[in-house]
């Protein structure tokens, strides 16, 4: 796996790099870059009185991490293959979780262009999936892991009391256009920038709909920036991911002056050069929202 990652890709080509899963009869994807490890499992200890769809945790070279089963989760059954099971250790939103799969089978290089927003066709699946990808004539799922652990421990996703720190701020008639996949994550936020004294905001499922719509009113001869403030973008979406569209506002002369906040659970340390290779403004870990509404004030005033 550490090798898998080092094959970087160049910033902002719209591509990723997933590691293919089952639990059950279906196939899952994740993505390579918040994957640490794979492993074989190991011996859990429970937890008493812990969520159902916590295992209970286990000792990493010193460290204790949770681990999450995954079939539990999406309501599936026991593995027909206990052998072929693994233990896939990520981290993101600053935390490091272990998910138990049935098996993991391989990694796929793809262009976020191939990934379909999912419908209602998934067998009740939609609300715990981002995308959607055929790949030898499969189609495999791509999780929300930002919402299995948020149903798990609520106060690790965005927390509007958060923002009282911050004191009240009147924001109403600027103008921000947000671009996230999760229709939790865009509710959430919504909440919260309303919260914040943030009115007016125009939110999309994925960076080529908000490049579309920015492209758009340029077209009909405004300045960019009398129309939108500034662009608040996630990284990981189907059709276009935030690096892609950070690096098309930023090359485009009628674009380039918009701030863009990259605001994504994938903001590491070995990452972040992606983000400033692209020009973004400036990049944000999930769920640190108090940061994000900070950062804002700063590239709008």
């Amino acid at each position: 796996m550490d090798q898998q990652k080092g094959i970087l890709l160049e910033s902002g080509t719209n591509e990723l790099e997933i590691v293919e899963f089952s639990v059950g009869q279906s196939k899952f994807g994740i993505n390579v870059i918040k994957v640490k490890e794979i492993i074989q499992p190991i011996q859990v200890t429970k937890i008493p009185h812990s969520h159902p769809n916590v295992e209970g945790i286990i000792d990493i070279r010193g460290e204790i991490l949770p681990v999450v089963n995954v079939a539990i989760a999406l309501g599936f059954g026991q593995s027909e293959r206990p052998v072929d099971e693994k233990f896939i250790v990520t981290e993101f939103n600053q935390t490091k979780v272990v998910f138990h799969v049935h098996s993991v089978t391989q990694i796929h290089r793809i262009s976020w262009d191939r990934i379909e927003k999912p419908s209602g066709m998934y067998q009740g699946l939609e609300s715990q999936i981002t995308g959607v990808v055929k790949l030898n004539d499969e189609m495999i799922l791509l999780l929300d892991f930002e919402k299995i652990i948020v149903d798990i421990n609520p106060e690790s996703g965005i927390n509007i009391k958060n923002l009282k720190k911050l004191g009240t701020r009147e924001r109403s008639e600027k103008k921000l256009v947000v671009a996230e996949d999760s229709p939790l994550l865009r509710k959430l936020l919504q909440e919260t920038l309303n919260e914040a004294g943030f009115q007016n905001l125009e939110f999309f499922e994925n960076g080529k709909d908000a490049l579309l719509y920015l492209n758009s009113l340029v077209e009909t001869g405004k300045a960019i920036e009398n129309e939108v403030q500034l662009l608040i973008t996630d990284l990981e979406m189907p059709q276009m991911d935030g690096h892609h569209l950070t690096k098309q506002i930023k090359e485009d002369q009628s674009l380039k002056i918009l701030p863009v906040i990259i605001f994504s659970s994938l903001i590491t340390s070995d990452l972040r050069h992606k983000g400033e290779m692209v020009g973004a403004s400036a990049q944000i870990s999930k769920p640190e929202i108090n940061t994000l509404v900070e950062q804002i004030d700063q590239h709008i005033l």
